[in-house]
């Protein structure tokens, strides 16, 4: 495992210091791609974040609209429309093969709550104007720009809007990001493996993710919840 997985030629000569950002494609149109990323196993870090967004719905429920940004293969949205029957969630992607692939497996009693929609951020426009609850999972990693999330999440949050965002954190070098491939990613494809490297390659570290909440004026929480995972949550406050 891992023979073809070398260190990013970017990084040869600067492996001891910190470790760069490189930017990897923003969408997985692949079909291959699709199929690996959608049949692996991402039960432990999807269980992580539905429990820490179970946390912050809090035991009472909800029975408003999420958002869903980032859905891929509808994991998350499914998993969250089941143990809140009452709630309506609007799941998006900008890949459509993705949502294709999610569209093919969800379970048909969802159907009626649970809307995929075709879109990328910054630009898509959302039939709803306001959600009560906005969550995400490993999108912010994807965007060359970060303040896109942000932003579009200010656009489409009410007041008192709960935010969850789970997604990787860069790790201090190149060679720490093999390291963690080889740890959570040995038994899948190597396309996935190769996936999984360039997103820590891409993702952000929590300073430059706590940098951007004060830029876009978000007072949200940054925790690390893993060797890999950053959690940020927080509510919307509209003074």
């Amino acid at each position: 495992m891992m023979n073809k997985l070398e260190i990013s030629p970017e990084h040869q000569h600067y492996n001891h210091r910190l470790l760069q950002r490189i930017l990897e494609p923003e969408l997985m149109e692949d079909p291959k791609q699709v199929q690996a990323y959608a049949q692996a196993d991402f039960s432990e870090p999807n269980d992580h974040f539905m429990q820490h967004l179970n946390a912050l719905v809090g035991v009472s429920g909800f029975d408003g609209y999420a958002l869903d940004l980032g859905c891929g293969p509808g994991d998350i949205s499914c998993r969250f429309a089941k143990i809140y029957p009452s709630a309506l969630v609007d799941a998006l992607d900008g890949s459509k093969a993705m949502l294709d692939y999610a569209e093919s497996i969800m379970p048909s009693e969802l159907s009626a709550r649970v809307r995929f929609i075709h879109g990328k951020l910054p630009t898509v426009s959302l039939s709803r104007s306001r959600y009560d609850l906005i969550f995400s999972n490993s999108l912010l990693h994807h965007l060359p720009e970060p303040q896109a999330l942000w932003h579009f999440i200010k656009r489409y949050a009410g007041n008192g809007t709960r935010i969850a965002i789970m997604d990787l954190f860069r790790p201090q070098s190149d060679r720490q990001a093999i390291e963690i491939v080889e740890k959570y990613a040995a038994k899948e494809p190597e396309i996935l493996q190769h996936d999984f490297y360039h997103s820590l390659l891409a993702a952000f570290t929590p300073e430059e993710i706590e940098e951007q909440l004060r830029e876009a004026g978000l007072n949200f929480e940054v925790e690390r919840i893993s060797d890999r995972h950053v959690f940020i949550s927080g509510t919307i406050i509209f003074k």
